[in-house]
């Protein structure tokens, strides 16, 4: 592989930390493609999706809360990423409207684009509107005298240009989000918030974010209101960043000649998560924040934590009783019941015929891995991916989360399944990451470098092939043991684009209004 690469590629690659082996790899998957997951089906209620009732959902929350106690809780909040996307229409706006002639409504028609009446007609309704405006007529002093038209292009100029406000260049998590009396909050603020539920004896809770390495000032100077909140942070290594080839899958070259290596989507973050010393992580995304219904939020997180609690006593207790000579027969069944029905592991159906000391070893290693439980909310035809049973090369199913980039669409059975899932994956995760003993477990050998997938990008005009690794609740964590849970759609309120903002949960309750 090295004959691929000159004297001055091999010092570069060095340079950067990144791994030989791994780019070789990489360049075999560009070759020869990667295999698609094999959908079995969607997991659905009651196969692989567990249902709790209301009063199942406060038994378990109250066994969380007695024993949240014995253990060192943490949150882990993805956060690096620009808003970019969040403000894409507004942008694309700019880029198409001429102030001197067009109207909003000629625009619209235009273009077919319904977002730009919806920013207008909510735009008071924004926690930032207040800044904007002053912003707004400081950068264009003629503003009174524009027509309403014209003052919209120069609001939404003043939202995102540099010498305004510049919020599409601004990570998610330090922009305001809502408003709560005279208080602008951010989804930082929010994640402080929500991090009650799991405060030490002390009153103290600990969060890590996940950012880049410019803005970490301002997610300290948010911090800095919270005295009670341990927050940490770590950045993304460029050593996670893959190698991009052209279209003849050969490594892609800058104008200068160096090769190009670009971020490797959020499945680098293992890294960061294995980092963490922590004996249980809640994982979410910086963008699902809300504003309202903290006491049903605060529940749901309680019962996936009391799931997780109650999971992880069971498993230890088997796992410390296979270290012994006490093992009966009975009790292997009673763990081969466990395996199948709590933790979704189908065992074989020679196992019976195995000797019982290959059992014991057979369970050993099936049980002592990290446990996710993973909250579902019902499909209402977001995207993103959702959980599926998966069938691996040795015909074996497991539970996964399945991203439409990890399978074969063109196969019209594949794309039934995945079109036709019941539920889809928020990203409301807690993980128990330590063993038996209480050591920690090394997550990157829990990781199935085969979910990897290829897309299609563009740099410097050209097509390029770019590798994204195994998607951190995706194929990142594809051999812990998986346990999928309903929980309500009001748990899950993403902002994806600035609209979302004007939605109910991001809006005051008319309590505080």
């Amino acid at each position: 592989m090295e004959k691929a690469f000159t004297e001055q590629d091999l010092a570069y690659i060095k340079a950067r930390g990144n791994s030989l082996d791994k780019i070789q790899q990489q360049l075999h998957y560009f070759s020869n493609g990667i295999s698609k997951m094999n959908l079995e089906r969607s997991a659905t209620k009651n196969d692989g999706i567990l249902v709790f009732s209301k009063e199942e959902v406060q038994e378990i929350a109250a066994y969380f809360d007695k024993y949240k106690s014995k253990y060192e809780i943490e949150k882990f909040v993805p956060a690096s990423g620009a808003a970019t996307r969040m403000f894409q229409f507004l942008n694309e706006f700019l880029d198409r409207f001429n102030p001197e002639t067009d109207t909003i409504t000629s625009y619209v028609n235009k273009y077919n684009d319904a977002n730009i009446n919806v920013f207008v007609v909510g735009i008071r309704n924004f926690p930032f509107h207040a800044e904007l405006k002053e912003k707004t007529k400081f950068l264009f002093p003629d503003y009174a005298n524009y027509t309403s038209d014209r003052k919209i292009h120069a609001i939404i100029a003043t939202l995102l240009t540099v010498d305004g406000l510049n919020f599409a260049s601004k990570p998610k998590g330090i922009l305001p989000f809502h408003k709560k009396g005279e208080a602008i909050l951010t989804p930082i603020d929010e994640h402080v918030s929500e991090a009650d539920f799991y405060t030490n004896a002390n009153g103290e809770a600990k969060i890590h974010f996940t950012i880049t390495e410019e803005f970490k000032k301002d997610f300290e100077a948010v911090l800095a209101r919270y005295p009670h909140i341990k927050a940490s942070f770590s950045y993304q290594d460029l050593t996670s960043d893959t190698i991009a080839v052209a279209s003849d899958n050969k490594p892609f070259r800058l104008e200068n000649g160096e090769l190009f290596f670009r971020p490797g989507g959020h499945g680098a973050l293992i890294d960061n998560l294995n980092h963490l010393t922590s004996d249980i992580i809640f994982v979410k995304n910086i963008d699902n924040v809300a504003q309202n219904e903290k006491k049903v939020l605060a529940a749901y997180k309680k019962m996936l934590g009391g799931v997780l609690l109650q999971t992880q006593y069971q498993v230890f207790n088997y796992l410390n009783l296979l270290q012994t000579d006490e093992v009966n027969q009975e009790k292997l069944d009673e763990i081969k019941s466990f395996a199948e029905n709590k933790l979704n592991f189908l065992l074989p159906d020679e196992f019976a015929m195995f000797k019982k000391s290959y059992q014991k070893e057979y369970f050993i290693k099936l049980l002592n891995r990290p446990i996710r439980v993973c909250g579902m909310v019902k499909n209402e035809g977001e995207p993103g991916g959702g959980p599926f049973w998966v069938k691996d090369k040795k015909g074996r199913l497991t539970l996964q989360i399945v991203e439409s980039s990890q399978i074969d669409l063109q196969n019209e059975n594949q794309k039934l399944i995945f079109s036709n899932a019941t539920h889809f994956n928020p990203v409301d995760i807690v993980c128990g990451v330590k063993d038996f003993k209480g050591n920690k477990f090394d997550l990157t050998k829990f990781v199935d470098p085969e979910a990897a997938f290829i897309t299609e990008k563009t740099k410097l005009g050209k097509p390029i092939k770019a590798f994204e690794l195994p998607g951190l609740w995706n194929g990142a964590m594809a051999k812990w043991s998986t346990i999928f849970v309903e929980v309500p759609l009001s748990t899950f309120n993403p902002v994806k684009t600035i609209n979302d903002l004007l939605k109910p949960a991001h809006q005051p309750s008319e309590l505080e209004k």
